[in-house]
């Protein structure tokens, strides 16, 4: 392989053509870590519009998992909150060769803990008008792993000066409580009742060991969903042996 060639696979490359003007991309540099692989694992998430100016930063503990699941919670972190701001174009970056590989096509997905988190990022990324990932070098990822080992710590990360006319909320020391931005105190979720599990069609992005109340109403025929106010905990993370 010529050098050209390699240079040429190391850039972003578009999942879709691009629709919108360039202006309105919103740029995620996403970072997963896991202490151990497996072991405790986090993610954080920056976004910056096309000027470069901060627009929000994620965080989030995701249990005992490996880095290659955290890098994909990273990454569905991003998309889900895209979709809630209405974003239409995103750019990911990550200085996983291998999540951007697999987003590509160069790579196929083999493990068995990454391919459900491969096809829940497919669709999310299909409900876009334009998306391209890029792997980059590590030290341009350095504030995502920043608030990636900040939750692990479960420490507030020191407050980053703000550009002119930044919100201050994006520069705000990032706390352990909510345990996730991207799942607020409330919302709403569609989900499917198979085989006595109940299936967000969405992930839900919740802390391990986390509780939540479902009120339940039946959009489509199917068997009985099962009464209001019940209440489960989310399954825990497979790990990844890839």
């Amino acid at each position: 392989m010529s050098a050209e060639t390699r240079a040429r696979r190391r850039q972003a490359r578009p999942l879709f053509s691009p629709s919108i003007h360039p202006s309105s991309t919103i740029t995620a540099v996403i970072d997963g870590a896991a202490r151990g692989n497996p072991g405790p694992a986090a993610y954080g998430v920056v976004f910056k519009d096309a000027a470069g100016k901060v627009r929000a930063r994620l965080s989030g503990r995701i249990g005992k998992t490996t880095n290659n699941v955290a890098e994909y919670r990273a990454l569905l972190a991003a998309l889900t909150y895209a979709h809630q701001q209405g974003w239409r174009a995103l750019k990911v970056l990550t200085d996983s060769e291998l999540l951007a590989r697999q987003l590509e096509g160069s790579y196929k997905v083999r493990s068995a803990e990454l391919k459900p988190l491969f096809q829940q990022a497919q669709q999310h990324i299909a409900a876009l008008d334009s998306f391209s990932v890029a792997a980059v070098p590590r030290p341009q990822t350095r504030e995502a792993d920043r608030l990636a080992n900040a939750a692990l710590d479960a420490r507030p990360t020191a407050a980053t000066p703000r550009a002119k006319g930044e919100s201050r909320s994006a520069g705000r020391p990032v706390k352990k409580t909510p345990p996730s931005p991207v799942a607020p105190a409330t919302g709403r979720v569609r989900a499917v009742y198979e085989a006595g599990v109940l299936k967000p069609l969405v992930p839900l992005l919740l802390t391990e060991g986390e509780e939540v109340e479902l009120e339940f109403k039946r959009v489509s025929p199917g068997r009985a969903v099962g009464s209001q106010g019940r209440k489960f905990a989310p399954h825990k993370d497979p790990e990844s042996s890839q």
